[in-house]
Order: C-alpha cells, then structure tokens, then sequence
C-alpha cells in the first residue's frame, strides 16, 4: 500500500497518435494506449520504444489529472526503450531507479500502469525466472525480467518495482497465445535503460553490444560426463560468422549428441569465468553484456582441450532492427 501511494504519482498514461492508410488512400489517426514513469523532477519520462514509435503526437497525463505533450529525447529500437520530455510548471514527483543485476528469482513485485485504459491499476507478483529471450518475426529481446505480476495491453513502459519501491525493470511484452494474461510477462531490465540513459547525458551514440555466440549453461554430472570442469560453465554451440567471438578465435561445437530428448553440441569451447567472476548461472554472459557497450572488451576463461586459457574479445554492435 505505502509503495503505491508514493509511487502512483509518477506513472505516467500515455497515448500516442499514429495516422495510418487506409484502402482508400485515406490517412486515418488510431491511437495507442501505454505507460511510462518519470526519472526526474523536470519531466523526463521512461517507456517502452514501440508505445510512442511512429507518433505524430504523444498526450502524457498522470493520476492528479494534470496532461501534457510529449516530446521524444531517445529512442532504442534495439532494446524498445525510449525517454521522452514533458514541461511541467512545476518539479514533479520521480521514481528511483533500482540494480536489476540484484534481483533473484522469487523476490515480490509490483507494476504500475494502464491496461485497457484503467489508469493506476497495481498488480504484483514476482520474479519468475531472468535472462528470458523473447522474439518476433522482425526482433530478439534479450536478457528480459520474466514475471507473474499480470501484465496487459497497456501496461507497456510502466514501471516494475521491487518491494522498496525502486525500478528495476519496464514492462515490456506478454505471453499471450489465449490474447489476455496468463501470468507471462517480460520486463527491460532497469539497467540496461541505465546505459541508455548514460550515453544521452555525455552525447554519445549508443546500440547494443553483441557477442556472437550461442551458448548452454552446464554443470554437475553432465559437465563430468563430457570432461569439463565440474564447477559449471556455459558451453558454445554456434559462433556467428564475422561476429565478436569469432574474431577473438573462440569455437563452437564440433560433434552432437542426444541429452535425453535434446540435442547438443559437443567440443566448443567452455566459458567458465566472465572479466573474473565465475559462471554460475545461465544468463551470467547476458548479464556481463548488458553493463557493456559496442567496442567494448570483454575477458572470458575458457576451457580448452584440457587447458584453460584467458580470450579478450572486442564487442561488436546488433544492426538496428525495425520495429
């Protein structure tokens, strides 16, 4: 209760107008609802890139009834996040970002925003699993926050809130195979809005940095069944053509075989330490991206025909995706 009462001010419901054509050649205003919450006293607004992408006109309005218009500061199709600028007459109420790299699966969450329109509706749940990818026919969203905090249309770019009231992450997309909530739902982690954020300050280009290669966590019995180091580490299966890892000579698989009823591929190298911090969950290498930038350098261990040896790899840039 006292984390929405001091939290609700700062969400913000916004519409968007976009003007499609129609099959008569007719240009024809639809709009789009979605949330977003303020990160400063003089207005300045997180929400999800594809609420306000294509917008000839962004209305932001909040829960005392006040509304304004929205201008786009930033926009990163890559990882669909963008801030935008209102001009309030006065310093507005801001929500504190939290360190989504401390959340565990388990801990309680709330999110804040504008399904179907009902405007201040608060569901809560908790992190259900992280480092989730999600895709669609034009996109790969990494690295996500999956939750069960009911997430609809319209809570897009509203805020997740961990129990002390800071964000750490903006909801982003839902499973939805039935088209309503299942308790499936994805959140942008906080932190890689932090990086985003950054760069607009000191007027640096941004993108997201890309690794190259595709991997699997292992540990335990199978990692001693396949003769690798049984603290666990993640193994590569594909190494992209021209990508970051592949320029720093790192291998995928050579052989596959069956792991009951899944296929993987054998003989890659095996990461078992990222910039000198073990391998201890499957979404370590996400993790370790997400706080880096393109041309960036990241350090993994490697295990290598018996032999562990230290890879520098030089990170590249995803290609701007459409949206």
């Amino acid at each position: 209760i006292d984390i929405y009462k001091a939290a609700k001010d700062s969400v913000a419901y916004i519409t968007s107008t976009v003007y499609q054509q129609t099959f008569f050649f007719e240009m024809v205003p639809t709009r789009a609802l979605g949330s977003g919450f303020l990160i400063s006293a003089d207005g300045r607004i997180l929400t999800n890139n594809h609420v306000i992408s294509g917008s000839s006109k962004i209305e932001v309005r909040f829960a005392d009834g006040s509304r304004y218009t929205g201008k786009v500061l930033v926009a990163d199709r890559a990882d669909d996040l963008a801030m935008i600028q209102i001009d309030p007459k006065k310093k507005v109420p801001f929500l504190k970002l939290g360190d989504s790299d401390a959340l565990q699966v388990g801990q309680k969450v709330l999110a804040i925003g504008n399904p179907f329109g009902f405007s201040g509706t608060l569901t809560t749940g908790v992190v259900s699993s992280l480092g989730r990818e999600i895709r669609n026919e034009n996109s790969t969203l990494e690295g996500l926050v999956q939750t069960d905090a009911a997430i609809n249309e319209g809570n897009s770019g509203g805020p997740l809130l961990d129990s002390q009231g800071n964000v750490i992450g903006i909801n982003t997309a839902i499973l939805a195979p039935s088209g309503g909530n299942i308790g499936i739902g994805f959140a942008m982690p906080i932190n890689r809005a932090k990086a985003m954020l950054e760069d607009f300050r000191v007027g640096k280009s941004f993108g997201r940095p890309r690794f190259g290669a595709s991997t699997v966590y292992i540990t335990g019995d199978l990692a001693g069944e396949l003769k690798l180091p049984a603290g666990g580490g993640l193994l590569i299966q594909e190494v992209g053509r021209g990508s970051a890892a592949e320029q720093a000579g790192l291998k995928g698989y050579r052989d596959v075989v069956l792991v009951g009823n899944e296929r993987l591929g054998i003989g890659g190298d095996f990461i078992t330490e990222i910039d000198g911090k073990p391998v201890t969950e499957s979404d370590a290498l996400a993790r370790a991206i997400a706080r880096k930038r393109p041309g960036d350098t990241i350090t993994v261990k490697v295990f290598r025909a018996g032999k562990l040896l230290d890879v520098a790899v030089k990170l590249g840039e995803v290609p701007e995706e459409k949206f």
